[in-house]
């Protein structure tokens, strides 16, 4: 899974971020699971099972992940080698309070460019980066393992 989708806003100065710790790649999963399971458009490919095993095995692994809370509350990875955010989720509780953009501001800090991967139909998502000064590069017709059209959007460091 490439994309990266979340709804946020508001002040969320409570909850410390902190790198993630292997004891929390089955909370990562399961906010990404109901994320999944609450969106009438996204296909569940993977059973949640199958997602927690990716979360500890690959994710844990081989990305940069934080979360936010203890339990977390929402979770962000980066891709070690590229400035790619490979995924944003935030627990239902947690969304609309600034949390999202406390990731955000966390992935942008000694930076010249990021980007990540949002699908079309998740346009709350759409909304929240661009807001955060993201800007469309390109679209796919579904190249991703869901299918489901999605879009590259990039921030640049002023």
């Amino acid at each position: 899974m490439r994309n990266t989708e979340l709804l946020c806003g508001g002040a969320m100065t409570e909850v410390p971020i902190r790198r993630a710790v292997s004891a929390d790649t089955d909370a990562c999963a399961d906010i990404l699971n109901d994320w999944i399971d609450s969106r009438d458009w996204m296909p569940r490919i993977h059973s949640p099972q199958s997602v927690r095993a990716h979360y500890r095995d690959e994710v844990f692994a081989k990305r940069d992940l934080y979360v936010a809370g203890d339990p977390p509350e929402g979770f962000m990875a980066l891709d070690r080698d590229a400035a790619l955010i490979t995924a944003l989720y935030l627990a239902r509780s947690a969304r609309g309070r600034g949390l999202g953009k406390r990731f955000l501001d966390l992935a942008k800090a000694g930076r010249d460019r990021l980007d990540l991967w949002t699908f079309v139909a998740n346009r709350p998502a759409q909304a929240f980066y661009r807001r955060e000064g993201f800007t469309e590069i390109r679209r796919s017709d579904g190249d991703n393992e869901e299918g489901l059209p999605d879009i590259l959007f990039r921030w640049e460091a002023a």
